[in-house]
């Protein structure tokens, strides 16, 4: 019974660190938009998902009783085997997590779960152990139906957005207070995420802790599988400390994306994830919180005109969720083959196994550190889920009134250029100081050059037979035109 139990505590251990992971490496399906798009310092916003992480891991336990009662058939397993499976099945889950981690791959950390559990299972007791009605259901079907439903409300949430603040009198749309909306939805993933992805540690732990026998209430009972208080709180301070110290290698994979998305696309693919999580935490679905957020960016890409997703990219990110069960089940696999063949002794070498790949992971990350500092200004082309041209093409009735401003702000700097001209030539004969007469010289230089700036637009806008991005940059000109026209 000792030895069971010092196993029990390393399981709890390991089930902890492994939510620590989680934490670290969910971090950009919350607030890489955000931080893309300058509606929060990036500090700032893994501060704020952290808290609301650890919120979110109070509001349900739904989740956590799938996965304490319904993947792994416990009354099919003897107690005396099973704390060692779950510690081989969380090797292979921590494993692929640092393993994608460190490549600044967006994958799955609850499907990494679930392969090391049932690869473990596989290999220590055979089919009988998992329970495939359940782990179809609640773990396979969501994984392909939440993204696409994500995917499908993103859509159609920047549809209306983009309609709603359409405009055709030139006049600026608003659309940048989306970035304020951000920070709500942004929120509100953050606290999906804790709801949904805190659980399934909370769910391994309680299934630790009915074998021994330490969790307490009737085992007939249909709340035996509640996880105790204590497993909550510790879950969520857990999830919430990684949380806060940023997966900055996923944030700067998932950013270069990120950053072509405009604000009101944000918006609504944030809107989205948090929606199709929530309903999922409160129906037991043990959803992947990167699928759904994945689903949602491409939804809203797809939503705005002028968007561009790179189905190739995409395709590559679906590949590695395709491995994410196979490869932790592969690695669980092994390490509980190891239990079989050596008993406890296999769960120590499998305990130094472990360790020396998580600190050989984490030392190679010190070779190239991704911090706070440096995640936005160095962006893995990997993560481009979404590209979006700088400006989508002008419509003709914009560039008829664009033209129209062009040819009249040309007017308005050549009679300022002629009036500076003369002030200067007035100086000079009426005996102004030299001071004076450099200044005004100086200013009448000035307004030339805005003047020829100006006739030079207004000749662009004639020509509009240019490409998208000599378009794109002349709306920048404008905008920096118009910032520095005198009020």
């Amino acid at each position: 019974m000792e030895t069971a139990a010092l196993i029990v505590v390393l399981v709890i251990a390991l089930a902890l660190f492994f939510d620590f992971t989680n934490g670290f490496h969910d971090t950009a399906n919350a607030m890489a938009t955000p931080i893309a798009t300058g509606a929060l310092k990036p500090k700032t916003a893994v501060l704020l998902a952290a808290l609301l992480n650890l919120v979110g891991a109070f509001l349900s336990t739904e989740v956590a009783k799938t996965v304490s009662g319904g993947i792994v058939r416990e009354s099919e397993i003897s107690h005396a085997i099973l704390p060692q499976l779950i510690f081989a099945g969380l090797i292979g889950a921590i494993t692929w997590n640092m393993l994608t981690w460190l490549l600044g791959l967006p994958s799955s950390s609850s499907h990494a779960l679930f392969g090391g559990l049932i690869g473990a299972t596989l290999v220590g007791v055979g089919a009988s152990g998992i329970d495939f009605g359940v782990v179809l259901s609640k773990v396979i079907l969501p994984a392909l139906i939440a993204p696409l439903t994500a995917g499908i409300i993103a859509y159609l949430a920047t549809k209306i957005a983009y309609s709603i603040t359409r405009r055709y009198d030139g006049k600026p749309d608003g659309r940048d207070c989306f970035r304020w909306g951000q920070i709500f939805t942004s929120s509100l993933v953050a606290l999906a995420h804790g709801t949904n992805d805190a659980q399934k540690t909370m769910g391994v732990i309680t299934l630790a802790l009915i074998t021994v026998g330490w969790q307490t209430g009737d085992p007939t009972s249909e709340d035996f599988h509640n996880p105790e208080f204590w497993v909550i709180v510790a879950c969520a301070f857990t999830i919430a400390l990684g949380t806060y110290l940023g997966g900055w290698r996923i944030i700067r994979t998932l950013g270069k994306g990120l950053t072509e998305v405009k604000p009101a696309q944000g918006f609504a693919a944030e809107s989205s994830t948090a929606a199709t999580i929530l309903a999922s935490s409160a129906l037991g679905f043990a959803l992947s919180t990167t699928q759904v957020a994945s689903g949602s960016v491409i939804g809203s890409g797809l939503g705005r005109r002028g968007s561009v997703v790179r189905w190739g990219t995409a395709g590559r990110i679906a590949v590695g969720w395709l491995l994410t069960l196979p490869a932790a089940g592969a690695v669980g696999g092994l390490a509980a083959w190891l239990v079989v063949l050596w008993g406890n002794w296999g769960v120590v070498v499998d305990a130094v196994i472990a360790v020396v790949i998580i600190v050989g992971l984490f030392l190679r990350s010190r070779r190239d550190a991704v911090t706070a500092s440096n995640a936005m200004s160095s962006i893995a082309k990997s993560g481009q889920a979404v590209e979006t041209p700088e400006v989508p093409g002008p419509t003709r009735r914009t560039t008829r009134m664009e033209l129209v401003r062009a040819l009249a702000r040309a007017e308005r700097k050549a009679d300022e250029a002629e009036r500076a001209a003369r002030k200067a030539k007035k100086l000079k004969k009426s005996g102004g100081s030299p001071a004076e007469i450099k200044a005004a010289r100086k200013a009448a230089q000035r307004a030339a050059e805005k003047f020829a700036d100006a006739q030079a637009a207004a000749q662009e806008w004639e020509l509009l037979s240019a490409s998208r991005r000599a378009r794109a940059e002349l709306a920048e000109w404008e905008i920096s035109i118009e910032e520095e026209a005198p009020r």
